[in-house]
């Protein structure tokens, strides 16, 4: 069974995507900062990680910059699901390898859940 690390600190959000991912068969972890989720990572390595930027404690950012950097984790893969629009983080998006950047609003839970299929294929 393929797991995803949901990180995201909104409780009703994370719900909302975690028994969706659940309902398609994945295994679903969720951290609601960057600091649990990295913790989370460095014991459990996930098939995809699906990651606000907006955290408390460690911003999404700065933990993909720590998962690319400090872990290692170059082929890791990275689903940005984000308030930010993307003009304003294009750079980070590029540099730090993450395969597709969501705007919450725009995403249902459906849509996202074949978004992670495709990247996982």
């Amino acid at each position: 069974m393929k797991t995803i690390l949901l990180v995201e600190n909104d409780p009703f959000i994370a719900g909302v995507y975690g028994k969706k991912f659940r309902k398609e068969g994945y295994q679903v972890d969720i951290a609601n900062n960057g600091q649990m989720a990295l913790e989370k990572i460095k014991h459990h390595y996930p098939d995809v990680l699906v990651l606000d930027t907006v955290l408390p404690k460690m911003d999404g950012w700065n933990l993909l910059k720590r998962i690319r950097n400090d872990l290692g984790l170059k082929n890791l893969k990275v689903i940005i699901l984000s308030n930010a629009a993307y003009k304003d983080c294009a750079k980070d998006v590029s540099s730090l390898g993450v395969e597709k950047y969501f705007l919450k609003a725009e995403k249902t839970s459906q849509e996202l859940a074949l978004s992670i299929a495709e990247v996982l294929k």
